[in-house]
């Protein structure tokens, strides 16, 4: 008897090791692999079937570029409230933070790709932020627009890379030009962001074209180096001091850009700055105060002068929200949610790939920031403008037009 009850209870106890064991095969998590950590399952992107319509926002929220991203997505912001349908269905922004981070910015990408089904997106400000991310787009075979980003490499060589603003090397042109025929300058010294690719590059057109304008290999007298979240530019500024520059251009982020104006004034250099499109964010003149006063810039779109009317219809929308002038970057976000809409509509699909397609076709489209031509790079064919800080405010100069 003994010996059966002990059968009976090994019995049991193998059929109840076995149950176990099956059901935990059943019940193993489907979102998770052998390490534990939680994988990504690719989705399709949205079809005409649904009901909405997903368009991905990435942009620099937090971190050293956070002011420069908050007024461009507002733009977006504000172009979706004013037209949030299109092909009679709702479109839903997906906001994500790059965090001011190249690596954060090509997550943020993929994140909106294989989790959110957007069928396009947009961003970022900064252009190594889009340039992180073209791998992402280009693969995933979903279209991108950047508002603002203005070096030639987010581009180049990714169809599915659009922007709304001009590049760099006209913009190169532009504040070079500005230097030896309005200034009349003949030397020039150069202070770079070196961990920033839109500076580095920036820099370099300026300096192309400063060499060509004056005809002296010899025109720069100083190429001065710094990285982002310096505080301290004395080094820099003493040896460029000593060079004696007609002028100084400085393109780099708004705060660091500020500061080294700041730090001239303070060791006695009044030579005249000049800057690229960066610089229009409220925090370079508030950092900067009086001593930024007189420094000109490169920018895209100037609320003094109304170029279509859809920058009229932008204009007023922005007065009913806010009590401050518009950066150019904030029209240009609301440029690129149009360009979207409208590629979406003519396309008469919400399939990425066609959308692609019709976005590479843009012709004539009347934004708040200009009209906007496409060309074979997927670059914007506009005309530039020059603001001047005066009284404590962005202020209009001139308008640059492209040569044809």
């Amino acid at each position: 008897m003994k010996i059966f009850s002990k059968r009976i209870v090994l019995l049991l106890a193998l059929v109840l090791t076995l149950s176990l064991v099956f059901t935990g095969c059943s019940q193993q998590p489907a979102d998770s692999n052998d390490t534990g950590q939680e994988t990504e399952t690719p989705s399709t992107p949205s079809d005409g079937g649904s009901d909405v319509i997903k368009i991905g926002v990435f942009e620099p929220l937090t971190g050293a570029n956070a002011a420069g991203g908050a007024i461009e997505a507002d733009g977006v912001k504000m172009a979706n409230e004013l037209y949030p349908e299109v092909l009679g269905k709702k479109v839903e922004l997906v906001v994500v933070d790059n965090k001011s981070d190249k690596v954060e910015a090509a997550n943020a990408v993929e994140r909106l790709i294989d989790k959110e089904n957007v069928v396009a997106i947009i961003g970022s400000w900064g252009s190594s932020f889009s340039m992180a991310a073209g791998d992402a787009v280009r693969n995933a075979q979903i279209p991108a627009v950047a508002a603002s980003a203005t070096n030639p490499l987010v581009t180049l060589n990714n169809d599915y890379y659009f922007r709304v603003c001009f590049i760099d090397p006209f913009q190169g042109n532009v504040t070079a030009n500005y230097a030896a025929n309005n200034l009349g300058a003949k030397k020039a010294a150069i202070i770079q962001e070196v961990s920033n690719d839109y500076s580095v590059g920036l820099a370099k057109f300026f300096i192309d074209e400063f060499k060509e304008l004056t005809g002296d290999d010899d025109a720069i007298v100083a190429l001065a180096n710094y990285n982002t979240g310096d505080q301290d530019f004395s080094a820099q500024l003493v040896n460029i001091k000593y060079q004696e520059p007609d002028v100084i251009f400085a393109p780099g982020n708004f705060t660091e850009s500020a500061l080294i104006i700041k730090q001239a004034r303070e060791l006695g250099i009044d030579t005249p700055f000049l800057g690229g499109d960066t610089w229009e964010t409220p925090e370079f003149i508030d950092i900067g105060g009086e001593d930024v006063e007189g420094a000109v810039f490169s920018t895209f779109f100037a609320s003094e002068v109304a170029i279509t009317e859809m920058s009229t219809v932008f204009l007023d929308e922005y007065a009913k929200r806010y009590d401050n002038e518009p950066a150019a970057v904030t029209a240009l976000g609301f440029d690129a949610y149009l360009v979207i809409l409208d590629a979406i509509e003519r396309a008469n699909s919400t399939d990425p790939v066609a959308i692609r397609d019709a976005i590479a076709e843009t012709q004539d489209f009347k934004g708040a920031a200009g009209t906007i031509n496409l060309d074979e790079n997927g670059d914007a064919v506009k005309s530039a403008i020059i603001k001047v800080v005066k009284d404590g405010k962005f202020s209009y100069m001139a308008t640059v037009e492209p040569s044809k």
